[in-house]
């Protein structure tokens, strides 16, 4: 294995050396130049020394605190945490409907992934609502993900002004701009345009972030066959030149800014173009990507509940269940898509975000193994049932029970013969989204920051029925 990923990492030496990317920005292009970095036009070349000092000066590991302590997100180590799904434009129903999602979805899915234990992250692009205009939707969505939930925040890339607008709101929240840039406390995704390209979007959310010291997660997602290269090899070592041109521009920009390396190498389906995430060649490239971001000792972010499916079924739980079980086993510190994705990340679903956190819960509880010890091996229990007994009753089983053996949330067991099942399946998980819709509250938040941040929102125009 290790000999597989020094060979990628060479082939992507030799990318940045002889092929370059292109950078779409003429301020970052004169940096570069000043930095000695060889630009020709728009094409930078990186040698292996100046890639290898940006990714020697990016933090190993790093937390990104949250408004509430409980909440602070630790990045890299072996460290395993789950975010739920990211950039979807629309949401498919129960009946298999494909609708554009709304700001109302978005509201829904910010008190959901807030209620549930399994994220410390909250906040992006959990849906892309189409009542909202793009020249505001970047602030309403801070807004809302700042006033709905007190976990980390997770930022959106951009416009320069779109996201200055996610900084200047959560420096109302943590103290001003000085305070903001302490610790960091946004988290920002940025996608290069495979293949070995920079936009300008990306590449001002990643001079704003830096400016103000917060992480940035460098994602690429060549498709393998359409911007890649068909063979997995020779995608991931384009993704990976990619990602590690992007963080040497982050430590650039400004050195130590704590990185997330990010590459998500994805396929085609040959027959249509399209992305294809649900298959065992995405698995096997979220495991090639992961050994490398080891290799590096960057944090990494990668995975998910990851489906081609366009509705909830077999085939989304059979795809979602390799997906997350690879990156879970490889150790992926950030698993961005957990929860809800559909459609190759073109459609989000309420009733796959709990099927995904079914899966959640049932891949940790594996992987945490067998425990063997005194009070686990039971030999007094087994002694004093004998040969012939039953342990249904005994005081051991009591003790354990409802700690030991795991219990599905939303599986239908136990039905009578006849019952359509996926029916129940699908009764137990309205019934759970409810519980926790009805259940949840907001956060406390002062009010002279609530004011400030209302403040914020309609001094620039926006509507009110958008401060919610």
């Amino acid at each position: 294995m290790q000999k597989k990923t020094d060979q990628i990492h060479n082939a992507s030496m030799q990318i940045l050396e002889r092929v370059g990317i292109r950078v779409h920005h003429r301020e970052i292009l004169d940096l570069l130049t000043k930095n000695n970095i060889k630009v020709t036009g728009e094409i930078v070349f990186f040698s292996r020394d100046q890639v290898m000092a940006g990714v020697d000066a990016a933090p190993k590991k790093f937390t990104v605190y949250a408004r509430n302590p409980k909440h602070d997100l630790i990045i890299g180590g072996d460290s395993v945490e789950f975010g739920a799904g990211y950039g979807c434009p629309a949401i498919i129903d129960p009946d298999g409907r494909r609708r554009n999602a709304r700001f109302d979805d978005y509201l829904n899915f910010l008190k959901l992934v807030h209620q549930c234990d399994y994220f410390k992250l909250n906040g992006g692009i959990l849906v892309q609502p189409e009542d909202l205009g793009a020249d505001h939707a970047h602030a309403v969505m801070a807004h809302s993900a700042l006033c709905c939930s007190d976990k980390v925040l997770l930022g959106m890339p951009g416009r320069a002004e779109d996201v200055q607008k996610i900084m200047d709101l959560a420096g109302i929240v943590f103290g001003g701009m000085d305070r903001l840039a302490e610790k960091p406390r946004v988290l920002t995704l940025v996608n290069t345009l495979s293949p070995l390209q920079m936009d300008v979007n990306t590449l001002d959310t990643m001079r704003i972030c830096t400016h103000y010291h917060q992480p940035v997660i460098i994602s690429p997602g060549p498709m393998a066959g359409a911007t890649g290269p068909v063979t997995l090899a020779g995608n991931i070592a384009l993704g990976n030149a990619e990602a590690l041109a992007g963080i040497a521009i982050c430590q650039i920009l400004q050195p130590g800014t704590p990185v997330v390396y990010g590459l998500q190498a994805t396929t085609s389906d040959m027959r249509t173009g399209g992305i294809s995430i649900g298959t065992p060649d995405f698995a096997l490239q979220t495991a090639g990507c992961a050994r490398l971001a080891k290799r590096y000792g960057l944090p990494c972010r990668g995975g998910g509940c990851s489906t081609d499916a366009q509705a909830l079924c077999v085939q989304s739980g059979y795809e979602s269940m390799l997906q997350m079980l690879v990156a879970c086993q490889e150790k992926i510190n950030l698993i961005l898509h957990s929860a809800g994705i559909l459609e190759g990340y073109g459609a989000m679903s309420y009733e796959k975000f709990f099927a995904d956190l079914e899966v959640i819960g049932m891949v940790r509880h594996y992987l945490k193994g067998v425990c063997v010890d005194d009070d686990t091996l039971a030999l007094d229990t087994i002694t004093e049932v004998g040969p012939g007994g039953e342990y249904l009753t005994c005081r051991h089983t009591l003790e354990n029970c409802r700690k030991v053996p795991w219990q599905p949330d939303i599986s239908a067991r136990n039905v009578k013969i006849g019952t359509d099942f996926n029916s129940q399946i699908l009764l137990n998980i309205q019934s759970k989204k409810q519980k926790i819709l009805d259940a949840y509250r907001p956060p406390d938040l002062a009010p002279e920051i609530r004011v400030r941040l209302d403040r914020y929102l309609t001094d620039l125009g926006i509507e009110r029925n958008f401060l919610e």
